[in-house]
């Protein structure tokens, strides 16, 4: 019985290898998930800055900031920072500065949360807020992987030196 354990654990361990080296597109493919997402988000904002305003200055309650400069600021953050993001450009700080981005968008917007923000955080509300949330975390922590400009230019420059 033992060695049908330490067998099956064996092989257990070598699949399990096997699918960690799938970290590095698990983790461009979560860049390029949120980097598209907030990409869509700045286009739509920019194609229609009436909209935009009017959505900053009777909607959203941005807190610290006049609406039309949110407004502005949001639609500059949401068309840049997707491609340092996607890139993998600085893409630690760049997934933090996004995280608490996201966090400020789903307290802005109380249409997100209609039965109130502590039931929609553990409820189905705003799911997707939570799931990009989530994405940007596991970027913050493991690093953009090999498959980035992060990942690549440290192995570029140590070929130079």
């Amino acid at each position: 019985m033992r060695g049908f354990i330490q067998s099956a654990w064996s092989r257990y361990d070598r699949a399990a290898g096997a699918l960690g080296s799938l970290e590095p597109v698990a983790l461009l493919l979560f860049r390029l998930w949120v980097a598209i997402v907030f990409w869509r988000a700045g286009v739509a904002k920019i194609e229609d800055f009436y909209g935009t305003s009017y959505l900053f200055n009777y909607e959203y309650r941005v807190p610290l900031l006049a609406p039309n400069i949110a407004a502005f600021l949001g639609t500059w953050i949401e068309l840049i920072t997707p491609w340092l993001l996607g890139l993998g450009v600085l893409a630690r700080p760049t997934a933090a500065f996004l995280f608490v981005y996201n966090i400020i968008a789903v307290t802005s917007y109380p249409g997100l949360w209609p039965h109130g923000f502590w039931h929609g955080l553990v409820g189905s509300a705003f799911a997707d807020h939570k799931i990009w949330a989530m994405m940007l975390l596991i970027v913050i922590a493991r690093g953009p992987g090999v498959l980035s400009v992060d990942g690549l230019l440290p192995r570029a420059m140590a070929r130079d030196s």
